[in-house]
């Protein structure tokens, strides 16, 4: 080998060690400086007990918020805001920068998108309506949108509310369509979706739908005559206080705002070219910005049982309990819960019940996580970042231990992973604009491939992604695998099932995706 080059790949594995070594150092000192927290807190507690003095209660601000700025650090997230609702007070916390194209700081009146969670309120809406009597929630669609249709007919004549609010509908879910900035977009939306195609007949099983929401945001403007924007305000934003929840980026224009950013874990993320990328008719399933204390105030309405804070009832306590029932189980029980119920995601941690919902839009995670029976809501709101859901993960499981007492489960194969036949699995899925395909994998991690790509109009629209599939259980009614694509990534569940008619189906991101003929 040439000196030369003798020298520069020595320079280059000194350079790699070196990095490994500081990696491995930060990431020691920070066990270390967690574990020292944890036994000071412990002394402190035997300490105080063996003394006869009352231990502190409460939220232990200066401890969570010694948190979330870690938490930040180490997995390279540049801005996130925290609201915490605990014996009847919210706490408040923010951490990091909103853009780091500005360096400007996040505090807790920022404002960031709370994607998906949107559909909370969407589903709010359509129940307090019903409460009203102004919906019936088991009649077809069509009773309200005489001109609703997909593209199967029969699906178009019976497809009920509650299907669209409890993800059974079977409508594709990923349908976007920019219809314009005018206050006619969700009705040119719905017109526009008549050539959706189904993933599923409907009631056959859970498939999350967007595309259902946005048909919900169009119901609330035909049963209430307003756009779904001022039906929120009136009905939802001004008598639950919420100053700092809005739906149009020129109402956003008046606060503080984070940008979106886009990385891989391990990555520094750099800000999104646009700070909204979604159009006005995303509204409905994905359109709300607010602060994490304004979504906390949200979620307090189910854990009050349907009053706000000055004890105005804003939803009847039976509508509620509806919201909160559960409605459909999931096929994939960790993503958001082991049920859906209308608009929440349900779970169950040591016995004690809870809703929430996850967010994303271009370079924004969201998180909410509520306990009704502990008076418990969390949220947090993050600017970017591929490893948020690690950080949320770790404040999350750490804040439900310390106020609720309840452990969160965590999702991965077991140590060691059952033996599982892969040849039913293998193969493609396809739902409109997607691909999966399954394939062996004999080496390496996992025992399946799963690679995710564009199909039909989105084909060549991404890079592929691939996950390594390892088996986590094996039952005549379901398989599931636990799949990441490299060791910096969270495992996130991947199940294989079957319908009552025997077609092979993967669940997949709370998707249902039929298997291809072969």
């Amino acid at each position: 080998m040439p000196e030369n080059v003798y020298q520069e790949v020595s320079r280059v594995v000194d350079e790699e060690v070196k990095n490994v070594y500081r990696e491995v150092s930060r990431l020691v000192d920070e066990e270390v400086a967690k574990l020292m927290d944890r036994t000071n807190r412990e002394v402190d507690r035997v300490v105080n007990r063996a003394l006869g003095v009352a231990a502190p209660e409460g939220f232990d601000t200066r401890h969570w918020q010694d948190r979330l700025d870690a938490l930040l650090a180490t997995h390279r997230i540049p801005g996130a805001v925290l609201a915490v609702l605990t014996d009847g007070e919210i706490h408040e916390l923010a951490s990091g920068i909103l853009h780091t194209g500005t360096g400007v700081e996040a505090t807790t009146d920022s404002v960031f998108q709370i994607g998906s969670i949107s559909k909370g309120y969407t589903a709010a809406l359509a129940v307090l309506l019903a409460d009203a009597g102004k919906l019936d929630l088991d009649a077809p669609v069509a009773n309200v949108l005489p001109d609703f249709a997909v593209a199967d007919a029969e699906a178009s004549r019976t497809i009920t509310p509650r299907q669209l609010l409890n993800h059974t509908s079977g409508i594709e879910g990923d349908y976007v369509n920019d219809t314009g900035r005018g206050d006619d977009c969700l009705a040119r939306y719905v017109e526009a979706a008549r050539n959706v195609g189904m993933t599923n007949p409907p009631g056959a099983t859970m498939s999350y739908s967007g595309t259902a929401y946005n048909i919900l945001g169009r119901i609330v403007e035909v049963v209430t005559g307003r756009t779904w924007d001022e039906a929120l305000k009136e009905l939802l934003f001004t008598p639950l206080g919420l100053g700092r929840t809005m739906t149009l980026p020129e109402e956003v224009l008046r606060f503080r705002a984070a940008m979106g950013h886009m990385g891989d874990p391990g990555e520094d993320p750099v800000p999104t070219p646009l700070w909204n990328m979604l159009p006005r008719s995303a509204g409905p399933y994905g359109g709300i910005s607010a602060t994490a204390a304004d979504v906390v105030r949200f979620a307090r309405l189910f854990v009050d049982g349907g009053t706000a804070p000055d004890g105005t009832r804003v939803l009847s306590s039976a509508g509620v309990e509806a919201m909160l029932n559960r409605e459909v189980e999931m096929p994939d029980e960790w993503f958001l819960g082991a049920h859906w119920g209308l608009g929440w995601g349900l779970f169950e941690w040591d016995g004690a019940r809870g809703f929430g919902h996850d967010g994303s839009t271009f370079g924004q995670l969201a998180y909410l996580r509520a306990i009704p029976e502990k008076g418990l809501a969390i949220a947090l709101l993050t600017n970017g970042g591929g490893a948020a859901p690690k950080v949320y993960e770790a404040l999350c499981r750490e804040l439900t231990a310390e106020l609720a007492g309840v452990t969160m489960p965590a999702f991965g194969p077991p140590e060691q992973p059952p033996t599982v036949n892969t040849a039913p699995f293998t193969g493609a899925y396809k739902r409109e604009g997607f691909l999966m395909t399954i394939t062996d994998r004999p080496s390496d991690e996992g025992v399946l491939q799963l690679t995710y790509e564009g199909a039909d109009g989105l084909a060549g629209s991404f890079d592929p992604l691939v996950w390594h599939l390892t088996p986590v259980s094996d039952s005549p009614a379901r398989t599931v695998f636990a799949g990441r694509r490299n060791e910096k990534d969270g495992w996130i569940p991947v199940v294989f099932y079957a319908l009552a008619d025997g077609s092979r189906y993967v669940h997949f991101g709370a998707r249902a995706t039929a298997k291809s003929a072969s």
